[in-house]
């Protein structure tokens, strides 16, 4: 018979059980876990607009290579087009800009840096323009006189010519040999080369001996990831504008560790303070002057807020949706409200894409509130 003193402990047992069940947090160890499929009208739709019959001939319309879901830490939607595959280590494109972030928020944690200090402090290349800071570099605030073409204007264009031509065996030498075009801090201009000069400052943060292992020692390994490859100028630099390649499945780990504000697993691998800055849009930006649909810049990631005198660039899209999105349609999607993480890898080569479509489409089929 048992006793009223056992019936009590075993109770208790009971409700921690319970409660230690509904807290319990999945994450991919080593892989990520998967939940089985459910079929929905919703799905449809979402197939429908990022798996339509592939225009290899012209490259028209919406060309995805990969679309992963992850919901609360599980995959719940995973597809391929061909050659790309759960294997394939794509090319991020500027989505590079947003892991560089991510690195430079741990080697903000670690106490390498601030944001208020020089970037010539790291990087003495930039003594012609001690006014700028690191946080103005990671704002695309630099000031410095910088055009963003890519193919259709490539003869005045800042970036095809520092990826490609004259600028680059050193982007980053390159980029600082510009000169200033606005007061640093005034004036948001998109930039990759702002983004080089960030990854050659890194190695004065971390030093010579420290660079070439970084990425891997402090966000890689950490996460789990293993597809990673970075690309470096001929000066030793990580091309951190354009040059990343990651599998879908280890790109949804660094959405895992922003949805969860910044903390991996029982290590907070960024600090909130870190999060907080590159989720605040740029006090200088003039959405007026935007294209609609263009998301807010915060700190080399973006965001979609609804600033005065505008509104939100994607509205199907929760307000706390961060992304770090790049050349021909590449994107990751955080929802950190809804515990949604969104890759998407394409070959967009027109305007076809919406962000907006692709995120209400994503939403309807897998919103924590949809049964399957």
């Amino acid at each position: 018979m048992l006793t009223p003193s056992f019936r009590r402990q075993s109770l208790a047992l009971g409700l921690s059980l319970l409660v230690s069940t509904a807290r319990a947090e999945y994450w991919p160890q080593p892989d990520w876990q998967s939940l089985p499929r459910a079929e929905s009208v919703a799905l449809a739709e979402l197939e429908r607009y990022t798996f339509p019959a592939r225009d290899n001939d012209e490259r028209t319309g919406v060309r995805t290579d990969a679309l992963l879901v992850i919901r609360d830490g599980q995959v719940v939607y995973e597809r391929y087009a061909e050659p790309t595959t759960a294997q394939t280590a794509h090319l991020t494109w500027s989505m590079a800009k947003s892991l560089l972030a991510t690195l430079l928020g741990v080697a903000y944690g670690e106490g390498r840096f601030k944001l208020d200090a020089p970037a010539a402090q790291y990087y003495p290349a930039m003594a012609e323009h001690p006014q700028i800071k690191i946080g103005h570099l990671l704002n695309w605030a630099s000031g410095l006189d910088w055009q963003e073409d890519y193919e259709y204007a490539p003869l005045k264009s800042s970036v095809v010519a520092m990826l490609y031509t004259r600028g680059r065996a050193d982007m980053a030498a390159f980029t600082a040999a510009h000169a200033a075009g606005a007061a640093p801090g005034t004036r948001f201009r998109y930039s990759s080369g702002d983004s080089n000069v960030l990854a050659a400052a890194l190695r004065g943060m971390v030093g010579e001996q420290a660079y070439a292992d970084y990425p891997w020692t402090a966000l890689f390994e950490p996460l789990g990831i293993t597809s990673a490859t970075l690309e470096r100028d001929a000066s030793g630099t990580f091309i951190a504008s354009s040059y990343a390649y990651l599998s879908a499945r280890d790109l949804a780990r660094v959405g895992l560790l922003m949805q969860r504000g910044g903390r991996w697993q029982q290590r907070q691998l960024l600090p909130a303070a870190w999060v907080e800055f590159v989720s605040t849009p740029f006090a200088g930006y003039q959405p007026q002057l935007a294209k609609p649909g263009d998301a807010v810049p915060g700190g080399h990631w973006w965001l979609n807020v609804e600033l005065p005198g505008s509104t939100r660039p994607w509205p199907d899209a929760p307000a706390d949706t961060i992304a770090a999105l790049g050349h021909w349609g590449q994107g990751l999607y955080v929802m950190p409200q809804e515990k949604l993480v969104v890759v998407r890898y394409a070959d967009d080569r027109d305007s076809s894409f919406q962000h907006n479509e692709l995120l209400k489409r994503v939403r309807a089929a897998f919103a924590a509130e949809v049964q399957p």
